[in-house]
C-alpha cells in the first residue's frame, strides 16, 4: 500500500499540470473523502460489512490507506480532462473507471487491506463506484464552468 501511495503521489507531482492548484487539491481530496466516507459508512457498527487493515479499531495505517485514494481520484480527473469525452462517451468513461476501481479494490482484498464480513462481496462496491464517479464528473463540470466564467 505504501509503495502504491508513493507511486501515486509521484504521478500527481510529476504529471504535466492541467489544473489550478486549488482544483488539484479538490480532485485529490475527492478520493480521500470518498474512501473515508464509504469505509466508515460500511465498516462501522451497526453495519460493519468489512474491516480495513488488520483490526476494526482505527490505526495509523488506516490514515495512509485513505490518503492512497487521493492519487486515484486525481488520475480519474486528470484522465477525464485529458480525454475530454463527448457526452455520449461519459457513461463508458465512468464504466471503465468503475471497473478499474473495482479491480484496485480486488487487489486490496488480495493484500488483506479489506476483510469482508457478513456476506459483503466485491461486486457490491461496483455500483458505489458508478455513483461516486458520476458525482465526480458533475463536480468537474461545475468547477470548470466556474473557472471559465471567471
Amino acid at each position: 500500500m505504501i509503495a502504491g501511495l508513493c507511486i501515486g503521489i509521484a504521478l500527481v507531482i510529476f504529471l504535466p499540470k492541467r489544473f489550478q492548484r486549488k482544483h488539484t487539491f479538490v480532485y485529490f481530496m475527492c478520493g480521500v473523502y470518498s474512501g473515508f466516507f464509504f469505509d466508515h459508512s460500511l465498516s462501522v457498527q451497526p453495519v460493519s460489512f468489512y474491516d480495513v487493515n488488520d483490526r476494526s479499531s482505527y490505526q495509523l495505517i488506516d490514515f495512509v490507506s485513505y490518503i492512497s485514494y487521493g492519487p486515484i481520484s486525481y488520475l480519474f480527473f486528470y484522465t477525464y480532462d485529458r480525454l475530454r469525452p463527448k457526452p455520449s462517451q461519459i457513461a463508458i468513461f465512468i464504466l471503465i473507471w468503475s471497473l478499474v476501481s473495482t479491480g484496485l479494490e480486488w487487489l486490496a482484498v488480495c493484500a488483506n487491506v479489506f476483510h469482508y464480513r457478513f456476506g459483503y462481496k466485491l461486486a457490491y462496491s461496483f455500483p458505489i463506484y458508478l455513483i461516486v464517479q458520476s458525482c465526480w464528473i458533475f463536480l468537474y463540470h461545475r468547477l470548470e464552468s466556474r473557472r471559465a466564467s471567471g
